[in-house]
């Protein structure tokens, strides 16, 4: 059995704490790796247990992207070759955008590459002021092109062609200014803002938080589709959240002045 490349975690209040634990190589991606992320991801999609996920970095980065042994082994792929293994990294991303419950990145450390295309998958992030990012792949000779949907739809087209063709790497300050970071803290309080990003989610009633998540992704799609279908759609959802439990003991709550169970 192969050793797990990750630290898991679970309190008694559902929160799921998943550490990226190659701190030797900077928490950077190997197939094994990818594999076990997608699966756990995919597990606790499926866990009515836990209700968000905080996902981090053991050491001093978060990801720097792609392992230099991972990338050796690549040389001397044929394209359909390099095609499939792409297709394993497409496929991470892709399961933790689509995960349906909260994702805080509490960002440690440096962010580069495919470690971007991370922090661009989770809902809410937060980063020490120490970390720095960038799409470094032209420096390569490569493109950031498995990640450049979830990363293009965080920072937009404008910062996308400067940072995408020059791989100029920047500090978390500028990460927050373009939309790639929410929050920017002291090092030394990561892990304590990190926890009050935590409670604010928690806040939120679990089902409620869920539904809010498949909204966003569902009025983007439908979104120059027609005002009537998207009205439509819209006015279903409120009224279903309105008469679903959470969303009784919720009004109810307000009503009699009170918090809510959930």
């Amino acid at each position: 059995m192969s050793e797990n490349l990750y630290l898991f975690t679970k309190d008694e209040r559902g929160v799921a704490t998943v550490t990226l634990n190659r701190p030797d190589v900077h928490n950077a991606f190997n197939d094994e790796l990818i594999n076990q992320l997608t699966t756990l991801f995919s597990e606790m999609d499926q866990d009515d247990s836990i209700r968000l996920v905080v996902l981090t970095g053991n050491g001093k980065s978060f990801c720097a992207g792609a392992d230099l042994n991972w990338m050796k082994s690549m040389v001397g792929y044929t394209e359909e070759e390099n095609y499939k293994d792409s297709k394993n990294l497409a496929g991470l991303f892709v399961t933790i955008n689509n995960f349906s419950k909260p994702v805080i990145g509490s960002i440690n450390g440096h962010a580069l590459g495919g470690g971007c295309g991370l922090v661009s998958v989770c809902d809410f992030i937060i980063a020490s002021d120490r970390a720095k990012f960038g799409f470094t792949e032209v420096k390569l000779g490569l493109i950031p092109a498995t990640i450049s949907p979830f990363c293009i739809a965080k920072i937009g087209e404008s910062n996308a062609r400067a940072l995408f063709m020059s791989g100029h790497m920047f500090k978390a300050k500028k990460a927050q200014e373009i939309g790639l970071v929410h929050k920017v803290v002291d090092r030394e309080k990561l892990l304590e803002k990190t926890q009050e990003a935590v409670d604010n989610f928690l806040i939120a009633g679990p089902q409620a938080a869920k539904a809010a998540k498949s909204l966003i992704k569902n009025v983007i799609k439908m979104h120059g589709g027609g005002d009537d279908e998207l009205t439509d759609y819209t006015c279903r959802q409120i009224a279903k959240a309105r008469t679903s439990a959470e969303g009784q003991e919720g009004m109810n709550a307000l009503l009699e002045k009170r918090r809510p169970s959930f």
